[in-house]
């Protein structure tokens, strides 16, 4: 079709482009409501074919389970000693309490330098295992 003859260009400068005197076709009463009204009853059939999902709750959350907040990587262990550089020996190996820093677990992502003594509340296998690769321990208290 011709640019010239489609009805947005005859009906230029007319105010209500063919929608009657006061009002029509404007706001939110041509649609249905605003935002997400009538989802639940008149567009009932536009939420089954374009957002499914949009209704229900998926999974279980148990709320007396603990979280893990704070973790860190077994490689991260080597920036701590690095920077705060502890004074506080146990059986002959420098001592990073993460516990007093806040972390709750230690992951085995990375390696040790040196051998260190690590505190923590809890640890993987394989995190273990690359500290007393190095020569070092970890331990609860």
């Amino acid at each position: 079709m011709a640019t010239r003859k489609r009805k947005v260009r005859r009906l230029r400068g007319s105010r209500t482009m063919g929608w009657g005197q006061i009002g029509q076709h404007r706001k939110s009463g041509g649609h249905g409501g605003t935002g997400g009204a009538g989802l639940h009853k008149h567009k009932w059939s536009w939420i089954l074919v374009y957002d499914p999902e949009h209704f229900g709750k998926n999974g279980f959350h148990n709320p007396t389970s603990e979280k893990i907040k704070k973790w860190i990587n077994v490689g991260e262990i080597n920036y701590i000693l690095e920077k705060y550089k502890p004074e506080v020996t146990r059986d002959g190996l420098p001592v990073v309490n993460l516990k007093e820093l806040g972390i709750q677990k230690v992951l085995g992502k990375g390696d040790l330098s040196k051998p260190v003594f690590v505190i923590a509340e809890s640890w993987t296998k394989k995190a273990e295992e690359s500290i007393v690769k190095v020569g070092g321990k970890i331990s609860a208290n």
